[in-house]
């Protein structure tokens, strides 16, 4: 599968839907230990499962997606 390279826009877009899924999960697994209610738990427990296959598919497109500018190793000073 031959694929573009990702727009500026786009690679900040897929990096933002990534953070936002890992901070859902998160907040899943996290709030699952509060609530009593089963169905609401049954639930949560739901939504982890699906937030951790979205997450792999989109670690998947992060992974072999072409940049089109390199990530440096460190951040640059700026010293002007």
């Amino acid at each position: 599968m031959n694929m573009q390279p990702l727009a500026p826009h786009e690679s900040m877009e897929l990096h933002e839907a990534l953070n936002f899924k890992t901070l859902c999960l998160a907040k899943s697994k996290l709030m699952q230990g509060l609530v009593f209610d089963q169905e609401l738990k049954a639930l949560m427990q739901k939504d982890v499962i699906l937030s951790t296959q979205q997450i792999a598919e989109l670690q998947a497109i992060y992974a072999r997606t072409p940049f089109q500018a390199p990530v440096p190793n460190s951040p640059t000073p700026i010293i002007h």
